[in-house]
């Protein structure tokens, strides 16, 4: 088996049995980058001179015995908005295409700390706002399963990266679905942790209160090898949480006897594709043949879900992204007229158009007159489905549903209806609503061979059950992980 094809857990192991050295493996991955980019466009930043130095000085801690961890000397990519010491991190805008941060977040810094070899920066939707990653300044990255297609986004370019075997695995961040929509879309396995359990310290903000830092991986095994790694109390982040059981790797077994999972019947409405419904379906029976009880349930408010999210995610989007302002750093525009003038056209050139569309929206809900009608409507709404997420967790050990409505659009089909892009995101939003986790794995594809995903959602802090049921469904299913490998990957007439 070639070094792209294998996975993370893998590679790491054949690393420290000598059978490879981190300097191949990260030589491998670099050509495999070279050789695809040029039609998929997974990354903005590749620092091959610095991968070539971080691999030489892991291989000597390794050879020392002072690193030894299951992810060691294993190359791994990480999205544009996640800080990386002298190294730039754009969040796929011009306000920020020259920015290269004095410091390193702290998820980056526990891979490092793994012994992990940072590859890359991947590309993303303008500061994250987007599930297409066609908003990204740097340009737009296709999906391997077929280059007419979007990789889903906002993680789009860690995901294609991973499905297309230029890395092993890579650090996605997901505000309101920007991992799971993106893994459904491209075949790969994504998971959001619950909120606080990964340090957001480092991470560029675009709705504090809904962000966070997660694994994409081609199998369950790695993203729980990855969670395990980067799951630590931060006391530059006044969001994390202490935990004292990340033990993640632990949970991997493939038994669900009698846990109980609920689906629910509002998930399966009109606006589903049926393909995607009848192999989401299709997956809760194979866990219903391994022992589980599964039934359909009643999950109130879900249907307000995206109007709370986009109101929430734009409010804080706007005061988030005020810091911006071409003064301290970023895009500046040329001298003009005076402090406000350099203000606004500062802003005006360096943020697209869908971050100034996010921007607006946010300032409108928050604005005198408006802020009780829209804002706290909304915040009002998310208690309320924290509460019926609440409930069902009484009653189910997992609910399962869809993470997306339909497979991967084809490229611009969303430029003048972003309303059907918001909508998009409504089996995932609730997640980051009520700060659960949740995670999408593969299962199955549609007649044009592209991927669809099915989402596990557990209670707070209980990956350890979504996780052994993410894997159980691997284990037992026959969905071809990688379309090189399937002889996917094909590009349509006119790409």
């Amino acid at each position: 088996m070639s070094i792209t094809r294998m996975t993370a857990l893998e590679l790491g192991r054949r690393i420290r049995e000598r059978e490879i050295s981190v300097l191949e493996a990260a030589e491998a991955v670099l050509n495999s980058v070279r050789s695809k980019e040029q039609r998929i466009h997974a990354f903005i930043t590749v620092d091959e001179e610095g991968v070539r130095k971080r691999a030489e000085a892991v291989q000597k801690q390794m050879d020392a015995g002072i690193t030894a961890g299951p992810l060691a000397g294993v190359p791994v990519a990480v999205k544009d908005n996640i800080c990386t010491g002298g190294l730039l991190t754009s969040c796929g805008s011009r306000m920020l295409s020259n920015f290269v941060p004095s410091y390193t977040a702290t998820a980056v810094e526990c891979l490092e700390r793994a012994g992990a070899v940072v590859i890359g920066k991947t590309n993303l939707d303008e500061f994250a706002m987007g599930s297409t990653t066609e908003t990204s300044y740097f340009g737009v990255t296709k999906n391997p399963w077929n280059t007419a297609h979007v990789p889903g986004g906002s993680s789009g370019g860690s995901c294609a990266a991973v499905a297309a075997e230029e890395c092993p695995y890579a650090l996605g961040s997901d505000t309101g679905g920007s991992i799971r929509q993106p893994a459904s879309f491209c075949g790969v396995v994504g998971l959001k942790p619950t909120y606080g359990t990964v340090s957001r310290y480092g991470l560029v903000a675009y709705g504090s209160s809904l962000d966070q830092i997660g694994p994409v991986a081609r199998n369950v095994a790695d993203c729980a090898a990855v969670l395990e790694t980067i799951a630590s109390y931060d006391c530059k982040d006044a969001t994390s949480v202490r935990r004292k059981d990340t033990d993640f790797l632990s949970a991997l077994q493939e038994d669900v006897s009698g846990m109980k999972i609920g689906i629910p019947k509002g998930c399966f409405g009109d606006g589903l594709d049926l393909q995607v419904k009848q192999a989401v379906l299709a997956a809760a029976e194979t866990l219903k043949g391994c022992g589980a009880h599964v039934e359909e349930f009643d999950l109130g408010f879900v249907e307000y879900a995206v109007a709370a999210y986009y109101v929430i995610a734009c409010a804080e989007a706007g005061s988030n992204l005020a810091r911006f302002d071409g003064i301290r750093y970023g895009y500046r525009a040329e001298p003009c007229g005076g402090l406000h003038d350099l203000y606004k056209k500062s802003r005006s050139e360096g943020f697209g158009p869908e971050v100034k569309r996010r921007i607006m929206l946010g300032s409108f809900v928050l604005s005198a007159g408006y802020y009780d009608a829209y804002y706290l409507k909304a915040l009002r709404t998310k208690a309320r489905i924290k509460q019926e997420f609440d409930r069902a967790f009484a009653r189910y050990d997992l609910v399962l549903g869809p993470a997306a409505p339909f497979t991967a659009p084809r490229l611009g089909e969303y430029s003048d209806d972003p309303i059907k892009m918001y909508l998009g995101d409504i089996y995932t939003v609730s997640a980051n609503l009520a700060g659960l986790p949740g995670i999408s794995v593969p299962c199955g594809t549609d007649k044009a061979g592209l991927p669809i995903g099915v989402q596990l959602l557990g209670g707070c802090f209980e990956e350890k059950k979504m996780l052994r049921a993410a894997y159980t469904l691997e284990c037992t299913g026959t969905y071809r992980r990688s379309p090189l490998a399937a002889g996917a990957g094909r590009q349509e007439k006119g790409d």
